[in-house]
């Protein structure tokens, strides 16, 4: 152990790690670290580094300790020893088994354990790093990693401590305060304010302790604020927006697109009142009367001004090469109307020699089917006349003449004579 400083805090109000009496150290959380586990949480708070996992609901054993209404709660607390500065003995001590109690009693009012009869939820505490506030870290990383195992609970539960160093009240002892100040006083609250947790040890007045209580809220507040960040990063999902809102964003932007396009196609695209080369002729008929409406003035080598009228012939050429200019419209149309009669006149005649040709091959199928048919036939009429002339030679033969040899009848002749 190192030896007493000689102030805990300053002139100043300042204490040896910086901080304010009011402020607590700065925490570092994350969650499901642990693959094996439901759920599991890494708190750093200060100099604390506390691992924390979770195991169920899962079924209890030994049978006997199950409860018939409710799921049973294990709470471990562990100090690994390497945690402080003198190796710590391995095993459960008084300590560490006494914290273990009050952890759990701490998280039996949220715990909704009614929902899972018969079984336990096991909550498992190492302490790999330990700088004063041990159990407030655990059961702040231990609220976490129930979150994250999806166990049910009626909130997430804070806790903090608040101490008397050098005769002032102050939040968040670190291992400095703890081991030389005056008192420390744990507390674990609820979201709703609630207290599960509450120890003392050293001495205070009535006064000191609702000075302790209020920076308890202001510490636990902050603590709070960090859980749901952590957890709301993890689980949030991004809010959708009601049906109506988009129907009404998307009919708006589709609105804005339709209004875009008529404005852009009357802009681009000619009226389909007129053609384009009736437009042209117009504008130059038009152009021609106004020539020969308003006389041209032209000044003569004396110096007098004298009106001249356009020629008749220009007039005439220009209002030729107009027409000539429809004509030529007029039988570039017709072409490619011509080409179009062409194109389903060739259609038509290909359609129909495909059908020719489908009508010839069933045709041929046809022909080819009789044929096989006649065929047929005859084989079975010579089957038969084969089968009439094998039983006519049987029919004159009889089945009681019998074949002689032809020596016995030779042999049987000589007798006789």
């Amino acid at each position: 152990m190192s030896d007493k400083p000689n102030k805990l805090i300053t002139d100043d109000g300042l204490r040896l790690d910086g901080r304010r009496a009011d402020e607590i150290r700065p925490m570092k959380i994350e969650i499901g670290v642990l693959s094996r586990a439901d759920g599991s949480c890494y708190l750093e708070w200060g100099r604390n580094k506390i691992l924390v996992g979770v195991f169920g609901p899962r079924e209890a054993h030994p049978r006997r300790l199950q409860r018939a209404d409710a799921a049973v709660i294990r709470y471990r607390y562990n100090m690994a020893s390497f945690s402080v500065e003198d190796r710590a003995r391995p095993g459960p001590s008084r300590r560490s088994i006494e914290i273990s109690k009050v952890s759990r009693e701490a998280f039996e009012p949220v715990i909704m354990a009614e929902l899972y009869p018969k079984t336990a939820i096991d909550i498992f505490v190492e302490i790999l790093q330990a700088d004063a506030g041990t159990r407030t870290a655990a059961i702040n990383a231990s609220s976490i990693a129930l979150a994250d195992a999806g166990i049910p609970m009626k909130g997430l539960v804070t806790s903090c401590a608040f101490g008397k160093v050098d005769g002032q009240i102050v939040l968040d002892l670190n291992k400095e305060e703890d081991n030389y100040g005056e008192a420390d006083f744990p507390v674990a609250l609820t979201q709703d304010g609630e207290i599960t947790l509450l120890q003392m040890d050293g001495h205070l007045t009535l006064e000191e302790i609702e000075k302790g209580f209020e920076l308890v809220k202001k510490g636990c507040k902050e603590i709070l604020e960090i859980q749901q960040t952590v957890l709301r990063k993890k689980f949030e999902t991004p809010v959708e927006e009601p049906e109506a809102e988009l129907e009404a964003k998307f009919e708006a932007k589709f609105e804005a697109k339709t209004v875009d396009t008529e404005s852009e196609a009357a802009e681009t695209e000619p009226s389909l009142e007129c053609a384009p080369e009736a437009v042209a002729v117009e504008e130059i008929i038009e152009e021609a009367e106004e020539l020969e409406a308003e006389p041209s003035e032209e000044t003569t080598k004396e110096g007098t001004v004298t009106e001249t009228v356009p020629e008749a012939e220009e007039l005439e050429e220009i209002v030729k090469e107009a027409e000539v200019e429809v004509v030529d419209g007029e039988a570039i149309e017709e072409a490619i109307e011509a080409e179009t009669e062409e194109e389903a006149i060739e259609a038509e005649t290909e359609e129909e020699a495909i059908e020719a040709e489908t009508e010839e091959e069933a045709e041929e199928a046809e022909t080819e089917e009789e044929a096989i048919e006649a065929e047929t036939e005859e084989e079975a009429i010579e089957a038969e006349t084969e089968e009439e002339a094998i039983e006519a030679e049987d029919e004159s033969k009889g089945p009681w003449k019998v074949v002689k040899d032809p020596s016995e009848s030779g042999s049987r002749g000589e007798n006789d004579e």
